[in-house]
């Protein structure tokens, strides 16, 4: 379940915030001005998201292989993407 918050009661409610994650499993978006801002997840969605771009990278890495008849170097990808 995720809920709404702005930034003026997460921090009056930090304490209160906190545990509904913690253990209501709660996910809160935090917004500033009406935009989200930041979210506030379990640790354990957290993990989950880092598993997933994980991942993607490494999806991302063996097309990159794929694609240069099975070798590649860091250098060139980095600098096909723009990054």
């Amino acid at each position: 379940m995720t809920n709404t918050i702005t930034t003026t009661e997460a921090r009056a409610n930090f304490q209160d915030v906190l545990n509904r994650v913690e253990h209501g499993g709660e996910r809160i978006v935090i917004e500033r001005h009406g935009k989200a801002a930041a979210a506030i997840v379990t640790v354990e969605d957290f993990k989950r998201l880092e598993d997933l771009e994980d991942v993607i990278a490494s999806r991302q890495l063996q097309q990159a292989v794929e694609q240069n008849n099975g070798f590649t170097t860091l250098e060139a990808i980095v600098a096909q993407r723009g990054l």
